[in-house]
C-alpha cells in the first residue's frame, strides 16, 4: 500500500504561537528541503503541536493512514565486547562473570523459539568479541538461512562490519561480499550514536568515528545491501549535534538511496557510566520523531522504537511523524540491560491494537516494507 492508495483528508491551516516556525511551515507546505538553521529552530520551539502538525503533514503525504509493523526476533549472539563505551550497559569485558557467547546450535535453537508467530525477520547484533573468528558469524548466518530460508536476516551494524572485516584481515568490501554469500539480506542501523567528534569521544570513543560509520554505510549500500540508520539522543549532545547528525545521514542518502528507515533511539542511562544523566522526557521523544521526519526528506520511513520510548509513546508518535513502530522483537537484551522497563516483546495483536487505536491502518511488512499476508502458521510476501 502506498500514499496513492489512501485518500487525502481535509486539513486545517497551519497555526503556531512561535513566529520562528512560520517560514519553516511555508517550506514544508511547498515540499522544500529544510536546512541546518531550520532544524535548530524546530528543536528550540516550544510549540510541539505545530512541529507535530508539520511532521504529520509530511508523514501523511508519504503514507496516508498506513502504519507499519513486522513480526521479528532479536538475536544477540554475545555480550563480550572489546569496546568500553560509556553509553552501553550490554557489553562485557572478556572474562567477566556475566559474559555469554552462544554456541552456534544454541543461536539456531534460540531463533526457532520465535517462530510461533511465523517470524519474518531475524535482527542480529552483538558485542565486538576479541576472539570469535569472522567465520563464526558467517556460519551463524548460513545456518539460520539453511534452517529458516523464508526469514529475512538483518545482521551486523556498520560498527560490527568494520570490526569483523578487520578481524578477518580483509577490506570492508570483501567482508560484505562474504556476508551476502552467507545469507545476510540487510543491515541494522545501530552504532551511529552521534557523529559529532566532541560527543563521540566521550560516549563511545572505542568505536569507529562518525565518518567511518558513514563510509561503511556507503560501501554497504554499494554492495547491494539496504540498511537502517539510528541516532542516540538524550545524553550530552545538543540541538546542533542532532541536526548535524541527521543532515550527514541525509547527504549519504542523496548519494546511495540505501537507507530504509531512520530510528531515533532514546538514551537509557541506568547501569551505564553515564548513569548520572536524567532520562529523556516525553516532550523530547516526540520532538525527535517530528524533527527527524521533517529534516530527512529522502528517508521513506521514520520508526518509533517502542522498546525505547514505551508502546504508549510509540502509539502517540504515529501522529507526530512516525509511520513505523517496529515489531514483536521477542527477548530484546541491549536496552533492557540499560534499564528499559518496557516488555521484552509484544504480540502481533498488541501492535495491531496500538496502531488501530491511534486511528491508523495496520500494515504488516517484511524488512523491505513489502506486504505480508498470513495463513495458519505461515506467511507470504508480496514481491
Amino acid at each position: 500500500m502506498t500514499s496513492e492508495t489512501v485518500n487525502a483528508r481535509p486539513r486545517h491551516s497551519f497555526q503556531t504561537s512561535d513566529p520562528a516556525l512560520e517560514p519553516i511551515a511555508e517550506k514544508v507546505q511547498r515540499g522544500e528541503r529544510l536546512n541546518f538553521d531550520d532544524g535548530v529552530a524546530l528543536y528550540r520551539s516550544g510549540d510541539i503541536l505545530a512541529v507535530g502538525w508539520m511532521a504529520n503533514l509530511v508523514r501523511e503525504r508519504l503514507h496516508g493512514d498506513v502504519a507499519y509493523f513486522n513480526v521479528n526476533r532479536h538475536i544477540n549472539p554475545t555480550n563480550v565486547c572489546v569496546a568500553s563505551c560509556r553509553l552501553c550497559a550490554f557489553g562485557r569485558k572478556k572474562g567477566a562473570a556475566d559474559t555469554y557467547t552462544m554456541a552456534l546450535e544454541e543461536a539456531w535453537e534460540t531463533a526457532g523459539k520465535g517462530l510461533t508467530e511465523a517470524v519474518t525477520e531475524f535482527h542480529i547484533v552483538g558485542g565486538l568479541h576479541p576472539d570469535l573468528p569472522f567465520e563464526y558469524f558467517m556460519d551463524l548466518v548460513s545456518g539460520l538461512k539453511e534452517r529458516y530460508p523464508q526469514v529475512h536476516i538483518k545482521a551486523f551494524t556498520m560498527v560490527e562490519i568494520a570490526f569483523l572485516a578487520k578481524r578477518g584481515k580483509m577490506t570492508i568490501e570483501e567482508a560484505l561480499v562474504k556476508m551476502k554469500a552467507a545469507g545476510v539480506d540487510s543491515c541494522p542501523g545501530g552504532g551511529a550514536e552521534i557523529f559529532a567528534d566532541r560527543v563521540r569521544h566521550i560516549i563511545c570513543d572505542h568505536k569507529i568515528d562518525g565518518g567511518e560509520w558513514l563510509e561503511t554505510a556507503r560501501l554497504t549500500h554499494k554492495a547491494g545491501l539496504r540498511s537502517n540508520a539510528t541516532m542516540l539522543y538524550g545524553h550530552i549532545e545538543n540541538d546542533e549535534d542532532r541536526v548535524d547528525h541527521m543532515l550527514r545521514l541525509r547527504e549519504v542518502q542523496d548519494e546511495t538511496g540505501g537507507f530504509q528507515t531512520f530510528i531515533p533511539l532514546s538514551f537509557h542511562p541506568e547501569n551505564t557510566a553515564l548513569g548520572h544523566l536524567p532520562k529523556s522526557t516525553g516532550m523530547l521523544d516526540i520532538q525527535q520523531i517530528a524533527v527527524g521526519r521533517l529534516l530527512l526528506d529522502n528517508f521513506a520511513h521514520i520508526k518509533s522504537y517502542w522498546q525505547m520510548v514505551t508502546p504508549k509513546m510509540a502509539q502517540i508518535s504515529l501522529r507526530f511523524g512516525a509511520d513505523d513502530i517496529d515489531g514483536t522483537v521477542i527477548e530484546e537484551k541491549i536496552y533492557h540491560d540499560a534499564g528499559a522497563k518496557t516488555p521484552q516483546g509484544l504480540r502481533r495483536q498488541d501492535l495491531v491494537r496500538l496502531i488501530t487505536e491511534a486511528g491508523r491502518v495496520p500494515f504488516e511488512r517484511d524488512t523491505l516494507y513489502r506486504a505480508v499476508t498470513r495463513g495458519e502458521n505461515s506467511f507470504t510476501v508480496a514481491v
